[in-house]
């Protein structure tokens, strides 16, 4: 299918927005802190055009589904609710926009912790924009996408993700100050590659513990007298705090302290050092890895020419980050799947190639 196969005519434009790998920050953005995604090689591309009727109608390649509706009275669910958040926060910006019918096809994998609703959502904005040129930036379009992922999808998400896949590129890691939006690109750590691998464990954070981590760490910096657990610095002080506040702020603390020293230039024995810290930590403190996570992170550690691995993104299952020696990554991808099988699971290359997806 195409998108004159679904609609009866060629689209007017079209737009794409990467996925994005989180290398080190997780749960930190909500919080005000600091983050280091990089965008991945996959994309959700959007097509346009306009509606010949009163209804908005978005079809999905990927799901095989089409979803068509009115006004916000009938707020969709699904893949069609993040394209309905995006029209919704930009009319209620003042924008006028008019019915359309939207196409979407990604090749970002969904559930396994690399933001295909970011990439969605921006892909949706840009092709709006270049559609109506409509006089938003790019820093504007990862608001409207945090904006309509808060409320029209249900996840209360930091702008991290919606950020990576606005503005970051797959040959730079993305700093982000997610209080004041300061950036910074930065190299890629020296001698080294990105590899990621899906753990065969799906989440959608809506139904996962994700706003609940977010409802401890707003109690957490509420009992300590900040706006943000951002704004401690000193590990020490959270212990003053009950469990799990006392966890869930430790976590936060010590990963923005990784990223920061990052950020002062670190080797790539350090930097996987600091990943492998991040990744206790979210398994101890933070609590959002599953034992196939672990199993995973646990294999790549062990294994000669990985620095480091850590689960990424929001966690409750998906993908887990590697960085490994610079040409190493399906080498040791293919080695770890055969051992990650053993142990009873099945997971699948997806960066830097999908071409090892059936390998376990």
């Amino acid at each position: 299918m195409d998108f004159q196969q679904v609609f009866g005519k060629p689209p007017e434009t079209q737009a794409s927005a990467p996925g994005r790998v989180n290398l080190l920050g997780e749960h930190t953005d909500y919080n005000d802190g600091f983050v280091l995604p990089t965008a991945i090689p996959q994309s959700t591309t959007v097509q346009l055009g306009l509606s010949s009727d009163r209804h908005h109608h978005f079809y999905s390649e990927n799901l095989n589904e089409q979803v068509s509706i009115l006004d916000i009275n009938h707020s969709p669910s699904g893949f069609a609710s993040y394209i309905f958040g995006c029209i919704e926060v930009l009319q209620k910006a003042g924008y006028k926009i008019p019915s359309l019918c939207v196409y979407v096809n990604s090749s970002v994998p969904m559930g396994s912790g690399l933001s295909s609703s970011a990439a969605l959502e921006v892909a949706t904005l840009r092709a709006v924009r270049q559609l109506l040129n409509l006089p938003i930036d790019d820093v504007e379009i990862a608001q409207f996408a945090q904006q309509a992922e808060i409320h029209y999808a249900g996840v209360q998400c930091g702008i991290m993700d919606q950020m990576a896949s606005s503005l970051a590129d797959t040959e730079h890691i993305l700093f982000l100050d997610t209080r004041t939006l300061k950036r910074r690109v930065m190299p890629l750590p020296e001698k080294a590659e990105i590899l990621v691998i899906d753990s065969g464990v799906p989440r959608t954070l809506a139904t996962s513990g994700y706003n609940q981590r977010r409802a401890e760490c707003e109690e957490a910096a509420r009992s300590l007298g900040v706006k943000a657990l951002r704004d401690i610095t000193d590990v020490e002080v959270t212990e003053k705090l009950p469990e799990p506040l006392r966890r869930r702020a430790r976590h936060v603390v010590t990963e923005d302290n990784r990223v920061l020293e990052v950020l002062q230039g670190v080797t790539s024995e350090r930097f996987g050092e600091l990943m492998n810290a991040s990744h206790a930590s979210l398994r101890d403190d933070y609590q959002v890895s599953v034992p196939a996570l672990d199993t995973l992170v646990e294999l790549l550690q062990k294994t000669p020419g990985v620095y480091g691995a850590r689960l990424t993104g929001a966690g409750f299952g998906g993908a887990c980050v590697a960085l490994v020696v610079a040409g190493e990554a399906r080498n040791i991808a293919t080695h770890v799947l055969e051992q990650y099988k053993q142990a009873g699971y099945t997971g699948k290359i997806l960066v830097p190639s999908l071409e090892l997806s059936d390998a376990a």
